[in-house]
């Protein structure tokens, strides 16, 4: 006869990172299984399996699977109370969160019709206010990330991206 005492509970050390890790395990499980296969189109004639459009986000889900599994593990195992937890969240300003949305909402509306470089530009500026950067040189680094991804995307792994507003 087993006694309530004899039954072994698993004892959840870090409630959030078993969240954090449940919800991403989530989302990659959908990603992996039915985004992927099912918005993402292969070429007939396909020689080398790394040219696929498949293969970076199937690489990237599998990734986002291994390490949300990591994460609930370390949640369950490893107890860091007696540690000073460097992950705590302190809360920024209202005015930071509406200028991160406001930079969201830029990037999202006007990336068809602006392009990818200027809505980059607009974007990572407004988040450079959001999070106040003091240093001058580094807004030129708002110019300069935009327009390196967008050659990147465009040159070297031939992403259509719209480079410019139409009409310009």
């Amino acid at each position: 006869m087993a006694t309530p005492h004899s039954k072994r509970a698993v004892r959840i050390k870090d409630a959030g990172d078993v969240f954090a890790g449940i919800v991403l395990l989530c989302f990659a499980i959908v990603l992996v299984f039915y985004l992927v296969p099912n918005y993402i189109n292969e070429p007939p004639i396909l020689q080398n399996p790394m040219m696929s459009p498949r293969w970076l986000p199937g690489i990237v889900g599998w990734l986002i699977v291994l390490f949300s599994i990591l994460l609930i593990l370390q949640g369950l195992l490893l107890d860091r109370s007696s540690e000073e937890d460097e992950r705590s969240i302190e809360k920024g300003t209202t005015r930071r969160f509406v200028l991160m949305v406001v930079a969201l909402v830029i990037y999202v509306a006007l990336f068809e019709s602006m392009g990818a470089v200027f809505t980059g530009i607009l974007a990572t500026l407004v988040l450079f206010v959001a999070h106040p950067v003091r240093t001058w040189w580094v807004y030129s680094l708002a110019f300069v990330f935009p327009i390196a991804v967008t050659f990147i995307f465009v040159k070297v792994m031939n992403v259509p991206l719209p480079i410019a507003p139409i009409g310009f």
